[in-house]
């Protein structure tokens, strides 16, 4: 596929499936990454692969934090969020390592971050995978991130679901010129 026609065409797929890419689709998809817009090419993210077991793994951090969050919650829910992480056969955590910088402000690196999540999400449709960008509650809690390691200047910037298509809804056909005005 070639370029504008992935930039044309790629959606969010939330109905995924095995097989997830494998370790050289993997490669570029997360080279691909590494060519995010970037000032002074600080390099303001690092990527945790979840994948296998680490899917439950991840799915049982989610579920006790909302857990403790919520005492009293409904069994099914606490499953529910346990089950979320195996939506997909793999998981990009994306994570956005903020250096606190006079030349560099902290929101540029954390953009940066994003857009090197969007590039993940272009390489993998590139590739013929469906990949979705999620965030949720659990990309904002402290437990979250201190059961990933994460440092004090780091901040998760969305999980990356990644797999082959059971569906794919269609796209919306959107008229850019409703998000634009000239300045002459």
């Amino acid at each position: 596929m070639d370029a504008l026609e992935c930039l044309h065409t790629r959606n969010s797929v939330a109905l995924l499936q095995a097989p997830a890419p494998n370790e050289d689709e993997l490669a570029h998809i997360l080279n691909a990454a590494m060519r995010a817009s970037d000032h002074h090419r600080c390099r303001p993210w690092r990527f945790i692969i979840v994948r296998n077991n680490g899917r439950k793994i991840l799915g049982k951090i989610f579920a006790d934090v909302f857990s403790a969050e919520e005492p009293n919650a409904d069994p099914a829910a606490v499953e529910k969020m346990a089950a979320c992480t195996l939506r997909a056969p793999l998981i990009v955590i994306v994570v956005a390592r903020i250096e606190h910088r006079d030349d560099v402000p902290d929101i540029e690196q954390h953009l940066s971050a994003g857009a090197a999540t969007q590039l993940i999400t272009l390489a993998a449709h590139a590739l013929g995978f469906g990949a979705i960008w999620r965030t949720g509650a659990m990309a904002y809690r402290p437990a979250v991130y201190q059961a990933l390691g994460l440092e004090p200047n780091e901040l998760i910037v969305g999980f990356v679901y990644i797999g082959t298509a059971k569906a794919v809804k269609p796209l919306a056909q959107i008229d850019y010129r409703e998000f634009v005005e000239f300045m002459d």
